[in-house]
């Protein structure tokens, strides 16, 4: 199967000023890649080379290029991970849209050499020239510092400038990358996501520690969008702020904020936020009705609405509509490596944001009732048909479905006028961490129900204790993609 290339622009691709009808989207196949998979950088270790799979996931039409971001590194911010992003090739058949054939061909490490993250008071700390996944606390020594701290979980590319434009869960941020990696602007996050206890910023607080206002701890900006001319950047918040509802319950909130960013060079506000607008996350009772009637169980706060149900990726259509992905925290992973709980959600949906309420400079109301506001708040249109449902499909062994669903993207057209679909998941790198501590371990399963836990790149070890190999038929969680096609009559001729 030869590699499916195209010449055609970025709105060739995804330009529809006038909404039409997508016509259902078909399953065409799945890959599954080994989790003890390499980047370009081919050096061995977890917190070296192995390769963290798909936080978000691009395709570049202009260059026909595929590029995928890893987050903050295995670890949970707690390892020393020079944080990346990787290019990638992927065979498409011009037909079909069946993939095969994925490979690394370059990894490109995120840097700052102009020093415009440096730490003022000690701009040596932490590998000055990389952005680091060690959150501020261990990097900088104080939680109220961000500086080079990155945990990169949303990425899209400037059409005009093929700059790499990356959304961080960390501040939450948005920074503009050279395609070698190289920092070159930092956007203005609005003050009201910034995380603080009390008055004071802390980057690294959670509720139990006193966050009383911002992004909810580990749920910053979890995907990134770019319109089709590259003017507007729209990053979206994983779960609702911590304070919505207050005084510090966002975790059971259902509203989420997405963030419109200034792209625009010529633009007085280029660099800056010029809106804010509120998305309805699925309701927890649905979403339990669904896990309880497969056979599951549920309870108040598990699922949770706005903490383990949440938005992980946004790809834009056109100018004013969007595909979502919104999932729960179930499925086959480092925090239920036998994959013992029954999934609710993962699902794509299509929004448009035209008529949505601008709630920059508003607080929403504790009951989470936009309509009662005043005056009323207009969510985001959201599609009362899911687009996607991603646990139709499966391609793990025995029907698995992986937990964390966090990239989609859309692909190349094909020679029938339909587009592909891409979707990928987050594997954690396979690793896992030791309750209440820094200790991590390399996390295997079976697909069967069995799991094994060794100590981080000594498949022998256990506590430093030997206890043999891993069992056979055991293996790191791997990657997933999936592969879907869907056409729509206004899609324009190329």
């Amino acid at each position: 199967m030869r590699r499916f290339c195209l010449s055609l622009t970025l709105a060739a691709i995804v330009v529809v000023q006038s909404s039409g009808v997508w016509a259902e989207p078909v399953f065409v196949n799945g890959l599954v890649i080994p989790g003890a998979t390499l980047d370009a950088t081919r050096q061995p270790g977890a917190n070296a080379g192995r390769l963290g799979f798909f936080s978000d996931i691009y395709y570049d039409p202009n260059r026909d290029e595929w590029w995928a971001v890893s987050d903050r590194g295995p670890g949970g911010g707690v390892l020393d991970y020079a944080t990346r992003v990787q290019r990638f090739t992927l065979d498409v058949h011009p037909v079909t849209g069946r993939i095969a054939h994925f490979r690394v061909k370059e990894t490109v490490k995120f840097t700052d050499p102009r020093g415009l993250l440096a730490v003022p008071t000690n701009p040596t700390i932490g590998q000055p020239k990389a952005l680091n996944g060690l959150n501020p606390s261990i990097l900088n020594g104080n939680v109220s510092v961000l500086g080079r701290s990155f945990d990169p979980e949303g990425l899209v590319i400037d059409p005009r400038t093929g700059h790499l434009l990356v959304s961080d869960e960390y501040g939450p941020s948005v920074y503009e990358f050279s395609r070698k990696g190289t920092l070159l602007r930092v956007f203005q996050t609005p003050a009201n996501l910034v995380p603080k206890v009390g008055a004071v910023v802390n980057y690294v607080a959670d509720r139990d520690g006193g966050l009383n206002a911002g992004r909810q701890d580990n749920r910053g900006f979890e995907g990134l969008a770019i319109t089709p001319d590259g003017t507007r950047l729209y990053a979206v918040l994983q779960d609702p702020l911590i304070e919505e509802p207050g005084p510090n319950n966002g975790r059971n909130g259902r509203n989420v904020r997405i963030v419109v960013f200034d792209n625009d060079r010529h633009s007085a506000t280029y660099g800056t936020s010029i809106a804010q607008y509120a998305y309805q996350l699925e309701l927890q009772a649905d979403i339990a009705a669904r896990i309880i009637a497969a056979g599951g169980t549920a309870t108040p706060t598990d699922p949770r609405q706005g903490r383990n149900i949440g938005l992980s990726a946004i790809v834009a259509i056109n100018h004013h509509e969007f595909l979502v992905l919104e999932r729960d925290n179930r499925g086959i992973g480092v925090d239920d490596p036998t994959a013992a709980n029954v999934v609710g959600s993962k699902r794509i949906y299509k929004i448009d944001v035209e008529g949505a309420t601008d709630i920059a400079n508003r607080t929403l109301p504790n009951d989470g009732n936009l309509t009662a506001a005043v005056p009323p708040i207009i969510p985001v249109t959201k599609s009362p048909a899911v687009f996607i449902d991603l646990t139709e499909n499966s391609v793990l062994p025995n029907g698995k479905q992986a937990e964390k669903w966090e990239g989609v993207t859309i692909g190349p057209r094909l020679r029938n006028g339909a587009h592909l679909i891409l979707t990928g998941n987050d594997n954690d790198y396979s690793v896992t961490q030791q309750a209440g501590t820094n200790v991590q371990f390399d996390v295997y399963v079976d697909f069967n129900g069995g799991s094994v836990q060794r100590d981080l790149d000594e498949p022998t070890l256990l506590n430093g204790l030997v206890v043999g190999p891993v069992p056979a038929g055991f293996v790191l969680l791997p990657g997933v993609l999936h592969a879907n096609k869907a056409s729509r009559p206004t899609w324009p001729a190329t």
